[in-house]
């Protein structure tokens, strides 16, 4: 396709951009890789697949870098493709279908963007269908000319005007590929989310830290069936309820050694 771009950004991902580019050409030949100072080998591998790379300052956290992405590209749609997931043939399929239908003269109401389900494989093993983790939805198939920005703040959403519609087909993301990294990760999120609510004045005390992991793996392992994925949906519930602990134990601390 020649109107739509694929956006990946990198932060030392010498493992796996290689199989994610190669799977975004499913899609299109535009491929614009923005890397925030990888120290790897992640921009050789890019360039030598004949990818434009373009550098941006490094961050934790991809949300940074993703507007500044968008404006790289010369084509009329994007498509964010984060590195450790995966274009598949049904989707691309799909997608060229929605976007030559739209520049066809479609008689369906214009849609300015999509929410794509999302199939997070856990340690490259495990479906998790339950949990919480299926559809996943994720804003990723943008007409630019309808992008507004997208907030800097972790985890955030872009604002983009018009309506939206869903895509059938998942992309697959590779996530979670061994605990010693979701460890790691989870204590560089969680400070940064901590340091939000901080700023946002919000208020915590111990008997939070039990309500928080309580209601986290009630919702993960119970109300949406994380116990139906096996051991690695129950691993994954306890995970995440011991990664929402995180954040407000963070937040005590902050608290207290800045009254201090």
């Amino acid at each position: 396709m020649k109107n739509l771009s694929i956006i990946i950004h990198s932060l030392n991902e010498e493992k796996s951009i290689s199989d994610c580019i190669n799977s975004a050409k499913l899609l299109t030949d535009e491929i614009i890789l923005v890397d925030m100072e990888s120290n790897d080998k992640t921009v050789e591998i890019a360039k030598n697949l004949k990818i434009s790379v373009f550098n941006f300052p490094k961050s934790n956290y991809v949300e940074p870098a993703r507007e500044f992405g968008i404006k790289q590209a010369k084509t009329g749609w994007v498509f964010i493709l984060d590195a450790d997931e995966r274009m598949t043939e049904e989707l691309a399929d799909e997608i060229k279908n929605k976007i030559q239908n739209k520049s066809g003269g479609h008689r369906d109401p214009p849609l300015q963007y999509y929410k794509i389900p999302r199939k997070n494989i856990f340690s490259g093993i495990k479906w998790l269908r339950h949990g919480g983790w299926w559809p996943d939805y994720q804003i990723r198939l943008i007409n630019k000319k309808s992008f507004v920005n997208w907030p800097k703040r972790i985890h955030s959403t872009p604002q983009i005007k018009g309506d939206f519609g869903y895509l059938k087909n998942p992309l697959v993301h590779y996530f979670h590929g061994d605990l010693s990294n979701m460890v790691n990760k989870t204590v560089i999120f969680e400070d940064i989310e901590s340091e939000l609510l901080y700023k946002a004045g919000k208020k915590t005390v111990t008997k939070t830290f039990f309500r928080k992991y309580l209601a986290e793996l009630y919702r993960r392992l119970i109300k949406n069936l994380g116990f139906l994925d096996g051991p690695f949906g129950i691993i994954e519930s306890i995970y995440q309820a011991f990664s929402r602990t995180i954040t407000y134990l963070f937040l005590y601390e902050k608290s207290k050694s800045k009254k201090n």
